[in-house]
């Protein structure tokens, strides 16, 4: 009897010890996590300080550009308004991850015909369907008013946002999605057919993303990384065939073949940037 309560103590001591060294591996394991993520997350933070940097100064461009195009709306001045149009907007595409933190800002500034209630619908694109289909400003000068208010207090908000790793990653595919989803079919600039501009905004601001996490993304996975670059280029070889001069083209000068091909290019992107988390994967 003796025997076997030495031997089950022995039994029990080895299964204790091995028990302990299972826990102390662990919680070795467990550390070794946290610094990588922690050490992953150190590396990103010149990204995302970088991105506010990035994106602010879109932000601070799009004011600039919305105080030319209102004041020429409230001038009278439809063909200059309708040439600043295009070019504006493109400013606030870019910078998109962060604009759209703020949803009570963004209907008010970018809601289309039906996004929002008749009576509530304002900003860019009811006064794009005033200069382009009513053909006229008259009536539009409350908008441009409402509209640069709202532009203005965009810009004042956008420093409260925290930038992370997380966001930068869902923009970038967002931006892509957005793409495929509204500018392809044409249906975001349905009245002045200015989508290409509004096309390569968006396609602009995931290639900054990506160039920022880039080189972190080349250390996880060089291939990925490769292949991103190759789409981003095939889609900038397409948008380049439609310039005209400074700017784009009207969307309904492209043929469907054309606007497939685009359709096309934006998809083939979309599946390798879709990888783009690796980065905040631990090794």
């Amino acid at each position: 009897m003796k025997l076997l309560k030495v031997s089950g103590t022995l039994i029990l001591s080895s299964s204790l010890l091995f028990g302990c060294s299972n826990n102390t591996e662990e919680t070795s394991t467990k550390e070794k996590v946290k610094e990588k993520a922690v050490t992953s997350e150190a590396s990103l933070s010149g990204v995302t300080d970088d991105y506010r940097a990035y994106a602010i100064g879109e932000i601070e461009e799009f004011v600039k550009a919305t105080d030319a195009f209102t004041a020429a709306v409230k001038k009278g001045e439809i063909e200059q308004a309708k040439a600043l149009y295009g070019p504006a907007r493109m400013h606030y595409e870019r910078a998109e991850p962060i604009a759209e933190v703020f949803g009570d800002l963004d209907p008010k500034i970018d809601a289309r015909e039906g996004d929002v209630p008749e009576a509530e619908w304002g900003g860019y694109h009811r006064i794009e369907k005033g200069l382009w289909i009513d053909k006229t400003t008259k009536g539009y000068e409350q908008y441009a008013e409402q509209l640069m208010k709202d532009v203005n207090l965009l810009r004042a908000k956008v420093d409260t946002v925290e930038v992370t790793p997380e966001l930068l990653i869902t923009g970038a595919v967002d931006l892509l999605n957005e793409v495929s989803t509204s500018k392809v079919t044409g249906e975001e600039d349905r009245y002045s057919h200015t989508d290409l501009y509004d096309f390569a905004a968006n396609v602009e601001g995931a290639e900054k993303i990506y160039q920022l996490l880039n080189p972190e993304l080349t250390k996880k996975d060089a291939d990925v990384s490769k292949e991103i670059q190759a789409r981003f280029d095939d889609v900038y070889s397409l948008l380049n065939q439609h310039k005209k001069g400074d700017g784009y083209k009207l969307y309904t000068e492209l043929s469907k073949d054309q606007v497939k091909e685009l359709s096309q290019a934006i998809d083939a992107l979309a599946e390798p940037l879709s990888q783009i988390g690796l980065v905040t994967e631990a090794s």
